[in-house]
């Protein structure tokens, strides 16, 4: 080992963190610390982390009962709550816990693709239309509620089904969810654990895209890095994508403070080194409660994709008759999932938390769809507005290192209320404009907190995964039209 360094973190939390090897750090295990701590990242990326609570968050989590192995951030990571955004822990099933805060409150807060038969020219032609459209179709914003009803019994459908049910119900086809995590459906759903207020929350919500970090992008295949997994995935240099960011909207938040409150009311925080960190034994009543609830969610999360996926099938048809459209893959993040890892040298049945960080399965593993199996699971990596996405696949290597985890995007240097600041919204329309790329959005403060100078560099923290061989680079995507919450 090398590189040891001591040194203060912003509340005063003494740590010593040593360089392993290139893009991977060790936060020494001390005190109360079950296990150490695990940072993969640059050190440019180290430099931006140690900014925030980060660190002293990853310490916290790796104090919690049954951790296994490391309390895990990587390149996107920065300070959330309870776990850091971008951090990963699994924990023995009849030993450890299960945390709210280690999923975060959009659960499934997650990406999906869609691949077309256009190219960047028939964008180009109608890119005016194309934004207009699509926003005037697809609701988003704060409060903003979807013109989609549906009756409490067929919600229920919702939060056990998933995407399943929608295409069920014909918004959309088979093949949607066949390509999706999960299939588009976690079975372990329980909509008898979801709240009524969580019901009210999300009931008026299915179809629509909310606010923060959310968005849909029409994007063009800028560069090929891997020809050969590339077509597998079904994507070719100057195609044109759409990829959708959402999540589970106010139910989802709705369930997490539901049981953060029933938690804190069952074990307190007297124990614990942060009270955001509050969470139930796996086994326990509550544990099963939460699991069966944060599952719900997610399934409400896969379910209102495929509602957004179905109006842009809509849409996009009245501006291109001969336009097909298909997923090439939706993909989880704010998610705990019970999952097979070696541990110890040995398969073991976990818990892994991802907040803000997603899978990235090697090829070979049952839970991938079978058309990408041998290559591995797709792995969606958003930009920021005016910034590249990229899209990678799943490494075995990431199995030895993150417990089959990688990052699920930049991750923030700089938070809404600084971002206002110092940035107008105004100015980031314009600079995206120059650019070719056209914006539009439901207020000019939400450009601002979300302008691409809030975030870590993109190709750095994507550098830094392909590097690992945790994630393995196959495309890159530039921005045509951004719609954002």
């Amino acid at each position: 080992m090398i590189n040891i360094k001591s040194y203060v973190c912003k509340r005063g939390y003494k740590m010593t963190m040593k360089k392993i090897s290139k893009n991977i750090y060790e936060v020494q295990k001390i005190g109360k610390m079950l296990v150490p701590g695990r940072i993969f990242a640059s050190e440019k990326i180290i430099s931006a982390i140690k900014q925030d609570k980060t660190l002293e968050q990853v310490q916290n989590v790796a104090q919690l009962p049954g951790i296994l192995k490391y309390s895990i951030a990587l390149a996107d990571a920065h300070q959330g709550y309870g776990f850091s955004i971008g951090g990963v822990a699994a924990f023995d099933m009849d030993k450890g816990i299960i945390s709210p805060g280690g999923v975060g409150y959009d659960i499934n807060c997650s990406v999906r693709l869609l691949k077309t038969n256009l190219t960047k020219r028939d964008i180009l032609t109608k890119q005016k239309q194309v934004i207009e459209g699509l926003y005037g179709k697809i609701p988003s914003g704060v409060g903003r509620g979807s013109k989609f009803n549906i009756t409490r019994e067929k919600l229920n459908q919702v939060l056990e089904k998933g995407a399943q049910y929608m295409v069920g119900q014909g918004y959309g086809v088979k093949e949607d969810y066949l390509h999706m995590e999960e299939e588009g459906c976690m079975k372990s759903a329980d909509a008898s654990k979801v709240s009524e207020r969580a019901i009210k929350r999300g009931i008026g919500q299915l179809g629509t895209l909310g606010a923060g970090n959310h968005f849909l992008e029409v994007q063009v295949v800028d560069e090929i890095f891997d020809e050969k997994i590339a077509k597998v995935l079904g994507l070719k240099k100057d195609q044109v994508t759409i990829m959708v960011h959402c999540g589970s909207r106010g139910l989802g938040h709705q369930v997490a403070s539901d049981y953060i409150k029933k938690m804190e009311e069952k074990y307190g925080i007297k124990n614990l080194p942060d009270r955001e960190l509050i969470n139930a034994p796996i086994k326990s009543q509550l544990g099963k409660d939460y699991f069966g609830a944060m599952s719900a969610a997610a399934n409400f999360a896969f379910a209102n994709k495929q509602l957004i996926t179905h109006w842009i099938r809509e849409e996009m048809k009245t501006l291109f008759p001969k336009i097909k459209i298909d997923v090439v893959y939706d993909i989880c993040h704010n998610i705990a999932k019970f999952e097979e890892h070696l541990v110890d040298g040995k398969k073991k049945k976990v818990c892994v938390h991802r907040k803000g960080a997603t899978r990235s399965f090697g090829p070979g593993r049952i839970e991938i769809p079978l058309a990408y199996r041998k290559i591995g699971q797709p792995v969606i990596i958003p930009g920021t507005m005016g910034t590249s996405s990229y899209i990678l696949v799943g490494m075995k290597k990431a199995e030895e290192l993150t417990f089959g985890s990688t990052v699920h995007g930049a991750g923030r240097v700089k938070s809404r209320s600084k971002a206002l600041q110092s940035i107008r919204g105004e100015e980031v329309k314009k600079t995206l404009s120059k650019k070719g790329i056209e914006v539009k959005s439901g207020s000019w403060k939400s450009l601002a907190e979300e302008s691409p100078e809030v975030y870590k560099d993109i190709d750095e923290v994507v550098k830094v995964v392909d590097e690992l061989g945790i994630s393995k680079k196959v495309v890159r995507l530039k921005p045509l039209t951004v719609i954002k919450g």
